[in-house]
């Protein structure tokens, strides 16, 4: 693949993956801001009421009719994080031209939807719908309600947010539902505007159009993008150690017939100056392939667990294991997890322990350039970070990870939290 980074207007970034490898192009564009509980809500909720109108093509239904005319083309609204960067926008996948009967422009009239969408929805009197806001704000609410149903992320979620309670973390990708029942659509229309203005954005194209015929189409789409003076206070910030020299311990009480064990870590050193390949290949080991320790140890040795993974936050230098695990056991399960990691920080990772965890990491790495959108989030996350490290370079570097260089990283390593659900009324959370 052919990658290429270059910048088209002021703040605006384009990234650009020349491939003929997939039958479809796929077009990103991610307005970046600092993420904030008083604006979370509202950053979420944009993408949503654009996409229901342009001033061309003022519904849903004529959009779909434009995007059905493009065979089938899609184009959806997104809100994601890296770090503590709340990126909001929209994706967009649309044929090869090279692959269709005749030629017809797909990623110009693509990028020309998405200018519109950003710049020139459907609004009266300047302001954006009150029908579209209300009905978008409506199916947020219930997304972040929804958010309970799920209790293995729901348990790694509220770990988050009470470790990190007043961190900008906290506030979660899509705010809270009070802030979000909150949102007239005087406020989220002038929220639309600020963004605009002064966000920086992110583009990224994975497809077989060169890089000037790219430039060019988002470059006319985007002629008439308004630039103020542009956010730069953006970033993560990076706390190094726990807040207090013993974990802090939560627990919530819900209709759950199984218990959940959240534990979160604070990287401290490893932090200075992250070596990813390293961390990956650490979180391979601990917790985060089949061969971990705590899948082959907590799981299926002394069966405490019905599953036990680890995973890194490396921009925010987190590390967080979430188990599923018998009310009775939670205490056992714990306290072995917490064993495992003071066997890597003793350095007893044997050889096959170590091969197998690169394997797994090389493999994970590898597997990127067989989806679009898994290249697009790995780039995103390493361009905002100001690298453009290639999965081929990360999974290079990891066949030099040593022992040494994993047990330094769980000896940096300091529990910050741990976070239990169990089963009862439900109700607030309590320190225990």
């Amino acid at each position: 693949m052919e990658y290429t980074r270059e910048e088209l207007l002021p703040g605006v970034w384009l990234t650009a993956l020349r491939t003929d490898k997939f039958k479809t192009g796929t077009l990103t564009m991610s307005l970046l801001s600092q993420l904030d509980a008083e604006t979370a809500s509202m950053h979420a909720l944009i993408p949503g009421v654009l996409r229901r109108g342009t001033v061309r093509l003022p519904d849903m239904e004529s959009i779909a009719g434009e995007l059905d005319g493009l065979y089938g083309s899609r184009v959806e609204p997104a809100v994601r994080r890296v770090g503590e960067v709340q990126l909001t926008g929209f994706t967009a996948s649309f044929p090869e031209d090279r692959l269709l009967p005749e030629r017809m422009g797909l990623l110009g009239r693509i990028s020309s939807l998405l200018g519109d969408l950003l710049l020139r929805p459907n609004t009266r009197g300047g302001l954006l719908l009150p029908d579209y806001v209300n009905g978008e704000r409506e199916k947020l609410v219930e997304r972040i309600r929804a958010q309970k149903n799920d209790k293995d992320s729901y348990a790694v979620q509220r770990l988050i947010q009470l470790m990190c309670a007043y961190e900008p973390i906290s506030a979660g990708v899509l705010g809270s539902e009070d802030s979000a029942e909150g949102i007239h659509y005087t406020r989220l229309t002038r929220r639309w505007r600020e963004l605009t203005a002064t966000a920086p954005i992110e583009l990224f194209y994975c497809g077989s159009e060169s890089f000037s015929a790219v430039a060019d189409a988002l470059g006319e789409a985007l002629f008439d993008l308004p630039r103020g003076e542009l956010d730069a206070d953006i970033g993560t910030d990076v706390r190094m150690n726990s807040l207090e020299e013993s974990p802090r311990e939560f627990t919530d009480l819900m209709d759950v017939t199984q218990g959940k064990l959240a534990m979160g870590w604070r990287l401290g050193n490893s932090m200075l100056e992250p070596d990813v390949p390293a961390l990956m290949v650490f979180n391979a080991v601990f917790g985060g392939s089949v061969t971990s320790k705590l899948f082959m140890n907590v799981r299926e040795r002394l069966q405490l667990c019905y599953y036990a993974s680890s995973g890194l936050d490396w921009q925010k230098g987190l590390l967080l294991v979430s188990s599923g695990v018998a009310f009775d056991k939670l205490g056992a399960a714990r306290d072995e997890i917490l064993a495992q990691l003071d066997e890597i920080r003793r350095g007893n990772v044997t050889p096959e322990e170590l091969t197998a965890a690169r394997r797994a990491v090389r493999h994970r790495l590898a597997t990127m350039s067989d989806d679009p959108y898994s290249l697009e989030g790995h780039y995103l996350s390493f361009n905002i970070a100001g690298s453009d490290a290639s999965p081929e370079e990360l999974a290079a570097a990891c066949e030099d990870v040593s022992v040494d260089e994993v047990a330094e990283i769980a000896r940096n390593a300091e529990c910050d939290a741990i976070y239990y659900l169990r089963a009862g009324e439900d109700g607030e959370d309590e320190e225990a």
